[in-house]
């Protein structure tokens, strides 16, 4: 009996050392994330990782992708991302075809239509996974606020309010009383979403969306600020998110930004600080304030890879959309929950977030705050923001009127618009 023992063992062995257990699919996410969201992505990779024997997500910062032209598995970028990602413009696989492929699911209906809106085509299908989206909004130094002679409870609700809050705020500290990030998507787009104005029409010449980012509303609106910029109520450093640091220094008394924003100013606390909603302009018919259109970097799946490898990009997604798992980005990250079960499980630990943020997340449940004004059949529109930031750096040159700007960026603009593919790939 002991012999037969050993042979059984022996002959187990055998057999494993001639059948060695298969190396798991090794799948690359190629991202730009730094500092908090950064560390937190690592954490839920590792987690993935520690819980799938026979799949492997592999992070590549961008800063350490040896050679950008090796394509990855899947990738988390902005619109305007791509050239900077891959030195080129890769084939895309939307998620749709992704779990088609793979015979997996995730329901469009799980997400939130707010979020949904965002990475749905015109079919209502998902390209991609809404990860790190965020909306605009206002904050401001409470303690500025004070020093002004302002009531810190009471911040501007509209952009006439700003400009004399701006006038008071400079009246006492020359500085900096009003700036802004992302200048193209706060002041042209949601501008635009706010006002019921279309970022494009339907269709040039019956195929490609023409931009509509030269309406009165926009006009007047950069006008405004121009003639903010000339009274020295509103000071620009960059197209990007060059003016959180400004504010984070407590050099600008009000910022407009991005609400992701709001975790860094919490975790820093720099100063006694509020977070209000976007202004808007109350004497345009029909405004809603509340109607914005989210935006932030998406999480692709790159097309031309193997099926098994399809697989473990989905495995990953499903894996980020568990509530549990939402729970932990979004209140390390402060990007807008994708689900409503994330915002239960965020309740549940009592990790919601103030009543400002707290309204816009409630607002993504109904789909008339779906701004509509997007298109989503079309290309190119990053590199359009490009174009509307260096049209309105001429307006605070004193080089163009705004009317003149946006009629130039609209007109450049639509150059870069492109028809959607008509196959099953997505090329940005």
């Amino acid at each position: 009996m002991l012999r037969l023992l050993i042979l059984l063992l022996s002959f187990a062995a055998t057999a494993q050392a001639a059948n060695p257990p298969a190396e798991p699919v090794e799948i690359v996410l190629r991202h730009a994330l730094s500092g908090e969201p950064a560390a937190l992505l690592v954490e839920l990779v590792d987690r993935f990782n520690a819980q799938s024997k026979s799949e492997k997500v592999v992070l590549q910062h961008l800063s350490m992708a040896a050679d950008p032209r090796l394509l990855p598995h899947m990738a988390l970028l902005e619109d305007d991302e791509h050239q900077k990602f891959f030195n080129s413009h890769p084939r895309l696989l939307p998620l749709w075809k992704a779990l088609s492929l793979t015979k997996q699911q995730i329901d469009a209906k799980a997400l939130f239509p707010v979020i949904a809106d965002v990475v749905e085509d015109n079919r209502g299908r998902l390209q991609a996974l809404p990860l790190a989206l965020s909306v605009p909004v206002l904050y401001y130094n409470r303690q500025t606020f004070r020093k002004a002679g302002l009531d810190p409870a009471k911040p501007p609700r509209t952009w006439w309010e700003v400009q004399e809050t701006a006038g008071k705020i400079y009246d006492v500290d020359r500085r900096c009383a009003f700036t802004s990030s992302n200048m193209a998507w706060v002041h042209l787009d949601n501008t635009s979403t706010q006002h019921g104005e279309p970022i494009a029409n339907e269709t040039r010449g019956g195929k490609t969306p023409a931009l509509a980012l030269n309406s009165m509303v926009q006009v007047k609106h950069v006008a405004l600020l121009s003639s903010w910029y000339k009274s020295f109520y509103f000071k620009y450093f960059g197209p990007g998110r060059e003016a959180d640091e400004k504010f984070l220094s407590g050099e600008c008394g009000m910022l407009t930004s991005d609400s992701s924003l709001y975790m860094r100013l919490l975790r820093r606390k720099p100063f006694d600080f509020g977070v209000a909603a976007l202004p808007h302009h109350d004497d345009v018919r029909d405004a809603a304030p509340g109607r914005l259109l989210p935006d932030g970097a998406l999480l692709w799946v790159l097309a031309d890879n193997k099926r098994q490898e399809y697989a473990a990009a989905v495995h990953f997604f499903q894996f980020l959309l568990q509530p549990e798992v939402q729970k932990a980005w979004v209140k390390g990250t402060g990007y807008l929950p994708m689900t409503p079960a994330a915002v239960a499980a965020l309740a549940a630990g009592g990790d919601l977030p103030p009543d400002i943020l707290q309204r816009t997340v409630e607002r993504l449940s109904d789909r008339k705050y779906a701004s509509g004004a997007k298109p989503k059949a079309v290309s190119g529109l990053g590199r359009v923001r490009a174009i509307l930031s260096e049209e309105l750096e001429t307006v605070w040159a004193n080089l163009k009127p705004a009317k003149e700007a946006l009629d130039t960026a609209v007109k450049r603009g639509n150059v870069m618009l492109q028809p959607a593919p008509a196959d099953d790939t997505v090329v940005r």
